[in-house]
């Protein structure tokens, strides 16, 4: 049998491990086990990092199971890469390994109070959101680890004191898994990639180090810090379980793993997922694009600790999928997410015009960046119905997205001629057509939905030697071109943008 590459994909909802046959996306095994999220306040979201580090080992034992019972052989098993939720914050104890509280997830808003506190301390008073963003290329925001990490310090003695002492040990998803599956207390490896560390507000976005004015300026001991690898290198072996031995040889954040498997690996491409949010990436080869337009410059990859870095321009969207899921538990008008579809296009047409739904359920995140958004639903009259709500709630995604590819274009200079597109919500056809007619632009899905999990594999292979990831694969596609006028587009986005409007100040 040709090398077989495993990904092991930790994203919010669930864990996976897949087996990619090298240089193809056909999967071999897998096995999938949902995570839980915990709320122990309004506005914070946790996960245990038990948890997801057990269910990564039950994924792996499954996989294996079922490739071993249709006849496989681990030999053919060459390397296993790690793709990650990015910016959800683990702190443990490096003696003994345990965790030293719940992971704080990317979408926790806990954070905001010491965002505040650390605008104060801003020179000249500014409160200048941007003014870290030339070393490290994001803007001051709940979302970051480093931010996370200052709370943490802040406001846990037990946390504040083992960094102090030196045996407190930080990692984003990623970190803590390869920390683990190295031997944990054992020798485990305390490293993170270049994709997840420009995630932390703490690593130099040109050097690829952390960087001293950044820690300094969080206030956050250095030795809590993972060493910082290429996204494609052998971090080291499996210590225990079915795939002893088996290298662990790439890592990226999930965004940027997806960016890999749709294979926009040439500047002026980008992606599109489709999950609880919804995140962009605008492939901007070697060149660092400074957003003013209120983007974020992230590293894409790297691939080899010798080659230069890709970066890109991401706009990230807080609320997609977990939109629907509101209407489903809050609200109750959606039986489950899958009806989505065939209820909004139950909706009669309202000669008033349309409904428009803002979800900023906690702010807004890109381009606007705005703590203070909440919720806004428009232009609701006596004949708008349930199906209505459910219709703007798609037709916000969309115009969600239409908002980074706006601001995507401005920067970089150039229009985007197509979105590739993927995540669970891509299988809503009427939220692709939409797409597409929203944006004008024309909107390509991969038949095969695991992405994320592909462009782990395809790093982890290419550092072993068994893929070429510049070799296309066909992934089979499906296509959706606009068919609304320039016209009927822009004044359907005018309207959004005056619901925009109406969304902001409603956190004060």
């Amino acid at each position: 049998m040709p090398p077989l590459v495993g990904a092991i994909d930790a994203g919010t909802s669930s864990a996976r491990f897949i087996l990619f046959q090298a240089e193809t996306s056909k999967t071999i095994a897998s096995h999938q086990i949902e995570l839980t999220k915990i709320f122990p306040q309004e506005g914070w979201v946790e996960q245990n990092p038990l948890e997801i580090l057990n269910a990564v080992y039950e994924c792996i034992s499954k996989t294996i199971e079922k490739f071993q019972d249709d006849g496989g052989q681990l030999k053919d098993v060459v390397a296993v890469g790690v793709t990650n939720q990015r910016e959800s914050t683990i702190v443990w104890d490096k003696i003994t390994g345990q965790p030293l509280h719940n992971s704080i997830v990317w979408l926790d808003m806990r954070t905001t109070s010491t965002v505040d506190q650390l605008l104060d301390t801003v020179p000249n008073k500014t409160r200048n959101k941007n003014y870290l963003k030339p070393l490290c290329g994001l803007p001051l925001s709940p979302y970051f680890s480093g931010v996370k990490l200052k709370w943490l310090y802040d406001n846990d003695v037990k946390i504040k004191k083992a960094m102090n002492s030196g045996r407190c040990l930080f990692g984003t998803v990623d970190t803590w898994l390869i920390w683990n599956l190295t031997g944990g207390v054992n020798g485990g490896v305390h490293v993170t990639d270049v994709s997840n560390a420009s995630r932390t507000m703490l690593m130099n976005i040109e050097s690829l180090k952390w960087d001293p004015v950044l820690i300094n300026f969080f206030n956050i001991p250095q030795s809590v810090l993972p060493i910082i690898k290429s996204s494609s290198e052998v971090y080291g072996v499996i210590s225990d379980g079915a795939l002893k031995g088996i290298p662990l040889s790439g890592c990226v954040g999930d965004q940027q793993s997806a960016l890999i498997g749709q294979q926009c690996l040439s500047p002026g491409q980008a992606k599109a997922t489709y999950g609880t949010g919804c995140f962009l990436l605008y492939n901007t080869g070697t060149i660092k694009v400074d957003s003013m337009h209120g983007l974020l410059t992230t590293v894409a990859y790297q691939l080899g600790s010798n080659t230069l870095p890709v970066y890109a321009l991401e706009g990230s969207v807080a609320i997609a999928g977990a939109a629907f899921s509101w209407l489903r538990d809050n609200l109750n008008i959606l039986p489950s997410y899958s009806d989505a579809e065939d209820v909004a296009e139950q909706a009669p047409l309202l000669e008033e015009g349309n409904v428009y739904f803002v979800p900023a359920f906690s702010g807004l995140y890109a381009p606007y960046w705005q703590q203070d958004a909440r919720g806004v639903i428009c232009g609701i009259t006596e004949d708008t119905q349930s199906s209505h709500i459910v219709r703007a709630t798609i037709d916000a995604v969309c115009f969600q997205v239409r908002d980074v590819i706006e601001a995507m274009n401005k920067d970089y200079g150039a229009k985007l001629q197509s979105l590739q597109v993927d995540g669970g919500m891509t299988a809503n056809s009427l939220l692709m057509r939409l797409q597409a007619d929203l944006t004008g632009i024309t909107v390509v899905k991969p038949n095969m939905s695991e992405s994320t999990a592909l462009g782990a594999a395809m790093v982890a292979g290419a550092a072993v030697g068994v893929w070429d990831i510049s070799k296309k694969i066909d992934l089979g596609l499906q296509t959706w071109l606009p068919t609304f006028t320039e016209n009927e587009r822009d004044i359907r986005y005018y309207k959004w943008k005056e619901a925009i409007e109406r969304s902001l100040g409603w956190g004060n």
